[in-house]
């Protein structure tokens, strides 16, 4: 099953132009500059801004055509803004209620305890709005949206007003949700932080267009598009826990090009983790080195190599056909006879376990 939306609007200098189609099926997320476009796309899908020529179809439940518009309040979907948008004279508990108690019995496919507990907002519900930090108010929100059992949850940079401690407080319950509810998430972002913790799939947006679509993974390390060029360039990696080494307190992840060594973390054998790898954390050499301290090192291929300014290039490398970028500058490039095709060595000096 698929999303399929076709929007075309106009907002004065501002056209938004899109065709997509995107699996029902986990977190897709919109990337792009401000002004591209993300959330007049996720508007449109939840029908708060009308296309003449528009066409959605959630899943096979057909919202928009050229016959039909179901209305914003009859679509079963759930939205989250930048900010809360709580009823301050309630408390948390009634915040929740609002919508649960307007659903029919047979349509409550997510219970209200469900809801609570992958937000984390028990011990808040007796509290009102005015009380909470940022954090909290945001969870409450979350909360809010899954209690009305949507078909599609949409979230419009909901982490965007938070600073970086209220963030890293609410992503695990995010990627909560993300492993336990069977609902397609659309997430806006500016953040590529929170798209290669959260997303499996990735719409990159610049203008009002699609400028790609593909697994998140694959989209973070195209050399044809911005996310790979740019200084926080990055590859996002699924690997399995393999086993703890108690002795010197590290963790081993196996993924198919061969083993990541981290430090220990309490998983489970067996549980499937994302890695980040920053590209200028990866360096190359000919030859499989012995006496380094740097552990995490794999055989690779070069893939394809571009310019980044004057001075340096991007390369892609494929473990075992799992992509990964490394910078280097044209003279070690130039020294080590880069080459696509070329085997060569991968070091990678430090790695970020995300979830």
């Amino acid at each position: 099953m698929s999303i399929e939306a076709r929007f075309e609007i106009n907002k004065g200098d501002f056209k938004l132009d899109v065709d997509l189609n995107i699996p029902a099926t986990g977190v897709t997320s919109l990337l792009g500059p401000s002004g591209c476009g993300k959330t007049t796309l996720l508007r449109a899908i939840a029908g708060l801004e009308k296309s003449q020529a528009g066409y959605l179809n959630v899943a096979g439940d057909i919202w928009q055509n050229a016959d039909q518009f179901v209305p914003p309040h009859k679509r079963p979907l759930g939205y989250v803004f930048q900010e809360s948008s709580l009823f301050a004279h309630i408390n948390v508990r009634s915040n929740i209620e609002y919508g649960y108690r307007r659903l029919a019995e047979p349509e409550r496919k997510i219970s209200l305890d469900k809801a609570i507990e992958l937000s984390g907002v028990g011990h808040l519900l007796e509290r009102k709005p005015g009380t909470l930090s940022g954090g909290e108010r945001q969870r409450v929100a979350i909360a809010r949206a899954l209690a009305v059992s949507p078909g599609i949850l949409l979230m419009d940079e909901p982490l965007a007003a938070l600073d970086a401690a209220r963030k890293q407080e609410i992503l695990p319950y995010l990627e909560s949700m993300h492993d336990e509810l069977d609902i397609p998430i659309i997430y806006v972002s500016h953040s590529t932080d929170e798209v290669a913790r959260l997303a499996d799939h990735l719409v990159l947006l610049d203008k009002g267009k699609v400028i790609a679509f593909g697994a998140t993974a694959e989209m973070l390390t195209r050399l044809d598009l911005p996310l790979a060029r740019g200084a926080d360039a990055e590859a996002l990696i699924e690997a399995v826990v393999a086993g703890h080494d108690d002795e010197y307190s590290l963790t081993y992840l196996d993924f198919p090009g061969g083993r990541f060594t981290v430090t220990q973390k309490p998983l489970e054998i067996g549980k499937t983790v994302r890695l980040r790898v920053v590209a200028r954390d990866v360096s190359l050499t000919l030859e499989h080195q012995a006496d380094t301290s740097i552990l995490n090192i794999f055989p690779v291929i070069i893939d394809e190599l571009i310019p980044v300014g004057s001075s340096q290039l991007t390369v892609r490398l494929l473990a075992n056909d799992v992509p990964l970028l490394s910078k280097v500058t044209r003279k070690s490039a130039a020294l080590l006879g880069l080459e696509t095709g070329k085997k060569v060595y991968a070091q990678a000096k430090s790695v970020a376990l995300l979830a």
